[in-house]
């Protein structure tokens, strides 16, 4: 079967931004901290777990490494917490098997959620819980 490519189908946009990661229903606030941080189009795993995240289902998901796993769960995670109500106590809780992967997982949800102000702490054995 020929598919017919001359009236390709249209990808909603936000003005100004990529299609590639508005199209996945992220808000403006995410996309400028992406475009920010250089990133231009959605890996695949992106693209397959974003929009379900997103509508609150839960998702299984394997990519290797290198793919944004990280930002694949935690920009609808964060887009989720930016519409819930401020609480005096832990929102989410992300269980990563190593302290190197905690650090790292931390330092990325703080990237993508800068201009949330929300208020991150990895948590590992070895070290004093300072906040």
């Amino acid at each position: 079967m020929k598919h017919d490519t001359s009236n390709p189908p249209t990808v909603p946009t936000m003005k100004g931004f990529s299609p590639g990661f508005a199209a996945l229903g992220l808000e403006a606030a995410l996309l400028t901290t992406l475009e920010s941080l250089g990133y231009e189009e959605p890996t695949p795993i992106q693209r397959e777990a974003i929009p379900p995240l997103l509508a609150g289902h839960d998702l299984l998901g394997r990519a290797a490494t290198g793919t944004g796993k990280t930002a694949a769960f935690t920009l609808p995670l964060l887009q989720r917490l930016a519409h819930s109500a401020k609480q005096p106590h832990p929102s989410a809780l992300i269980l990563v098997p190593t302290r190197e992967l905690a650090i790292q997982v931390s330092e990325a949800v703080q990237r993508y959620g800068r201009q949330q102000h929300i208020a991150i702490l990895a948590v590992y054995g070895g070290q004093a819980i300072r906040p």
